[in-house]
């Protein structure tokens, strides 16, 4: 356990793209933030443009990594496919950022939330693949992205979880519960142990949990840090990231 049980856990939270890094572009970062705190962690907000041993050296620090969303897409060639057209230009400090971040918390067993783009980077860093533009590769998909001459951020849409699944018991053991959306790509094969643990009713993955060993490791396709101020589930989430986290010994 930790050495101080009064302490707040340090989670990792890398900027959502280097490009928002530069301009200064803190403000979709503030929800992590926020439910983060909430929860009663200490956010490490982290440049993607640390060198190696720089990352190394503050991610020992840390006690989880929540991966947050981004507008970039995951560099299909990690996945071995050829680039869709569709596919949005990737962001390679985010996905080195990304990676050194997993290989550390897998090898310290260090716990990880991985959000929307996060759910993608975890899956393909497991050798997974993904569905690289809903609309135009999975027949009678429904909407994964707000309507733009709506003006809206995100659509919503039921998930199906499944029971004894962790998302379930945070879930109060539902059946099924409403989430936000805002993404075109999602998990084709699932990575290695990754237990696929929801559903969207077009049969889209929207959220997997870990399975090689005891280590906390989720992932969901939606935006709990969106919904956090009033949605149970959403801050079981981030609460669970938090419990999780100071179970990991002092010095890890």
């Amino acid at each position: 356990m930790r050495s101080d049980g009064n302490s707040k856990p340090r989670v990792g939270l890398p900027y959502r793209t280097r490009n928002e890094e530069l301009n200064g572009d803190f403000g979709k970062l503030e929800p992590y933030i926020a439910a983060l705190r909430a929860a009663g962690a200490e956010p490490v907000v982290m440049s993607l443009g640390l060198s190696r041993d720089h990352l190394e050296k503050i991610t020992n620090t840390l006690d989880a990594v929540l991966l947050p969303g981004s507008p970039a897409d995951v560099d299909p060639s990690r996945f071995g496919v050829r680039r869709h057209s569709a596919t949005s230009d990737p962001d390679p400090r985010r996905e080195q950022t990304d990676w050194g971040l997993l290989e550390h918390c897998f090898a310290e067993q260090k716990p990880v939330l991985a959000i929307c783009y996060g759910i993608q980077s975890l899956n393909v860093f497991l050798r997974g693949s993904l569905v690289q533009d809903i609309p135009s590769e999975l027949r009678n998909a429904i909407a994964h992205e707000a309507d733009d001459k709506k003006n809206a951020p995100e659509t919503f849409h039921a998930s199906r979880i499944e029971p004894g699944s962790k998302i379930s018991r945070m879930a109060g053991a539902a059946a099924e519960v409403r989430v936000n959306s805002s993404h075109h790509q999602s998990i084709l094969e699932p990575g290695r142990d990754l237990r696929v643990v929801s559903r969207a009713p077009d049969g889209v993955i929207e959220a997997v949990e870990w399975t090689g060993d005891s280590n906390w490791v989720v992932g969901v396709q939606w935006h709990p840090e969106r919904m956090a101020a009033s949605d149970a589930l959403a801050q079981s989430l981030f609460r669970a990231l938090v419990q999780a986290a100071r179970k990991v010994p002092a010095g890890s």
